[in-house]
Order: structure tokens, then sequence, then C-alpha cells
């Protein structure tokens, strides 16, 4: 009789809440940022473990590039729940933003933490792509002194190739692309085209003629020939 008396009086405070996130939910979906995060946080401190609510408002914070409570929602996240892969990356991500944006001796000792975080993920979920993305970008972007490597960003490019040959070709582009390897880059970003046959891949193709090798004509015909084959 207790508990039924306990839900009785609880219940209401439910349905009050989960009403509460929907709403907030339709906001942020509608781009009302900013009355959707007022309602988020007021669920979560009724709530304070409210793991949706928590990642919305670390997206939230990280859209609006404020990285110290990016970093603080997400860290929360995945010390509330350790196992999901993608709270592992989301924190990665964000504390390589504030790594980047930090002095290079602050910067240099948040390395370390921000690979292990891209590398639990894909421990958590083999598959995970984004996480191979990150490992990728940050192998490039590092100086080889401190663990920067074209090698190991080809092998998470490889690694890309067998889950999704898109991201692979688009990845293998990017990183010779980076490299000054316009030639093949061009060729990387054209067998992307031919499986992936996305906007991203004749987007890819295009900026490279156009920024990088400087023809801009062969750009506009690659977006062209996109929409030619859309429509």
């Amino acid at each position: 009789m207790k508990y039924i008396f306990l839900l009785y009086f609880l219940n209401p405070v439910f349905v009050m809440s989960q009403n509460d996130f929907a709403k907030a939910e339709k906001l942020y979906q509608q781009g009302q940022i900013s009355q959707a995060k007022i309602i988020f946080e007021a669920i979560l401190r009724e709530n304070p473990n409210h793991l949706k609510v928590i990642e919305y408002l670390g997206d939230i914070e990280g859209n609006a590039q404020n990285w110290d409570s990016t970093i603080f929602y997400y860290k929360k996240l995945k010390e509330l729940n350790p196992k999901e892969a993608d709270y592992h990356y989301k924190f990665g991500g964000a504390l390589g933003m504030k790594a980047k944006e930090s002095n290079k001796i602050k910067a240099l000792s948040m390395i370390g933490e921000v690979k292990s975080s891209f590398e639990k993920s894909i421990q958590l979920n083999p598959k995970h792509i984004g996480a191979r993305w990150a490992l990728i970008e940050l192998y490039l972007q590092l100086p080889a002194i401190i663990g920067g490597s074209e090698t190991k960003a080809i092998q998470y490019s490889n690694q890309l190739l067998r889950l999704s040959p898109v991201d692979g070709y688009l990845s293998r582009g990017h990183i010779a692309e980076y490299f000054g390897k316009y030639s093949e880059a061009e060729k990387q970003y054209k067998l992307a085209i031919e499986v992936g046959k996305s906007k991203t891949c004749y987007q890819k193709l295009s900026d490279l003629y156009k920024n990088k090798m400087k023809q801009p004509e062969r750009a506009k015909l690659v977006l062209q020939d996109f929409e030619r084959k859309r429509g």
C-alpha cells in the first residue's frame, strides 16, 4: 500500500518531466536553442543524471564553442555510462577543440587524453566511423615530434575502407590532399564518387580542383555533373 501511495504522487512529476523533455527536444530541433536550453537545465536540476538531457546540453555548448562547458557535460556522460562509445568520442572531440585553442604547453598535456578517448570509442564500438576520422585528423595535425604520423593516419583510413568504402576513399583523399599529393587525392575522391555518389563526394573533388589545383572550370563541371545525375 505504501508503494502505491508513493506512485500516486510521483507519477505526475514523472509525466511533467517527460512533457518538458519533449517540449525542449522539439524546440531544439526547430532551432530555438536558447529556449530549449532553459528547459533542459531545469530538468537537469530535478534529475541530475538524465543522460539525454546532459547530452543535449553538451551539444548546445559545443555548437556555441563553449568548450569548458561542453567538456563538463560530456565528461559527466562518460562517467555515468562508461560503456557508451559515443560519449567518449564526444568528450575527446570537445577536449581536442579546447586543446586547439590553448597554448602549446597546455595543448600537449591534453593530447594523450584526446587520443585515448577516441581509441576507447573504437574499443567499445569497433565499427565507430567518427572516432577513426578524428584519429586521422589528430595524426595529421600533430607535429611528428609529438606523435603526428602519415602512416598511422593511413592505418585508420584503411580501417575505414573496410567498414565504409566511401569513408575510406574520402579519408585517403583527405590525407593525400593534406600532404600536397593532389593527383592521388583526385584519384581517391573519384573512387569515393563511384561508391558514394553523394554531394559530399562531388564537393570534395570540386574543392580540390578549385582551391588546390587552381582549376575553377573543372570544379564547376564536377558540380554540374552531380546536378545532372541527381536530376
